[in-house]
């Protein structure tokens, strides 16, 4: 269960994380902590105990730990960059060129597109194309109409959409996020039904065209554990930048779950050959869960999402 709050005009969620409550704000790696001492007293006088940790992060752009608090580490995907010419010859290599291109002579068509009712209803096809993805349950899976338009409304006065379309058709999309100094690559995501047409490779040349064009010298795209830079993204030149993460205690118990590290992701505390075993296990409990699924088939069959992971 995840309650929602505001303070000083920023959106905050409370998550349980084992016995821990974790308070954050909504909206990380979009939304950043410009003065955390004012915050806290703010934070520490509404919650009560309804928290014991606060937790934000650096942006990507100022990767130095400026703050004393209990830090650790995030791993961001950047690219860095300075023309898309330069991106094109020198920072991606031929295979991955030739994948951009042969979106275009499959016939898919890369363009920017309004944020309204057509895209929300490619988007809510393309969400509702397979169930498991990545080896596990598709979280955008099922949702209607209006839950999409809300989840895709934010920050709308600094983001871009890009549609790629095959025979008039959105087969897949991004949402870029532009904030100072960087360029967040939101959302994205396209049919498994279209992966031979390359559609991901095409969309991630837009985006960089796009920031570009803007003079944006980095593109993010995702953020997770050491290691979440994985062969597509570095196909694509993005690598890995470490950014601090801090937590501070609201409580007593704030206090001790630091001290014995019980404000850790269980992901993250696992080694990594316990890590991909459990990730096989879920694949395959996923697999077994919707195999009488033609979606579901067509996912497990191909074995297509762990490729693009």
């Amino acid at each position: 269960m995840t309650d929602c709050f505001e303070i000083s005009g920023k959106a905050f969620v409370i998550n349980r994380r084992g016995l821990i409550r974790l308070c954050s704000l909504r909206d990380e790696y979009y939304e950043f902590i410009e003065d955390p001492v004012a915050l806290l007293h703010d934070l520490k006088a509404k919650l009560h105990r309804k928290a014991d940790l606060f937790t934000f992060t650096q942006p990507v752009s100022d990767p130095d730990p400026r703050f004393s608090y209990h830090l650790e580490f995030d791993s961001a995907a950047v690219l860095f960059l300075s023309t898309f010419d330069h991106w094109w010859k020198k920072q991606i290599n031929d295979k991955t060129r030739n994948m951009v291109r042969k979106a275009q002579k499959t016939g898919v068509e890369i363009r920017t597109v309004e944020f309204g009712d057509d895209l929300i209803r490619g988007i809510h096809t393309i969400y509702n194309e397979v169930p498991v993805r990545q080896g596990r349950r598709f979280s955008h899976y099922g949702k209607d109409l209006e839950m999409l338009r809300r989840e895709h409304g934010t920050f709308l006065n600094q983001s871009e959409f890009c549609g790629a379309y095959y025979d008039g058709a959105l087969i897949g999309f991004i949402k870029l996020v532009h904030s100072r100094g960087v360029s967040n690559l939101m959302n994205i995501v396209s049919m498994i039904s279209h992966r031979n047409k390359a559609p991901n490779n095409a969309l991630i040349a837009k985006a960089v065209e796009i920031c570009a064009s803007r003079t944006v010298g980095r593109l993010q795209y995702g953020t997770g554990n050491s290691g979440s830079v994985g062969e597509f993204k570095k196909h694509h030149a993005f690598q890995e930048v470490r950014v601090p993460r801090y937590f501070v205690p609201l409580n007593h118990r704030g206090s001790a779950a630091l001290q014995f590290g019980l404000h850790r992701d269980l992901n993250a505390c696992l080694p990594d050959g316990w890590r991909d075993y459990l990730l096989m296990l879920r694949a395959k409990w996923f697999a077994f869960r919707y195999a009488d699924s033609p979606r579901g088939r067509s996912v497990t069959q191909r074995g297509e999402q762990r490729a693009q992971a």
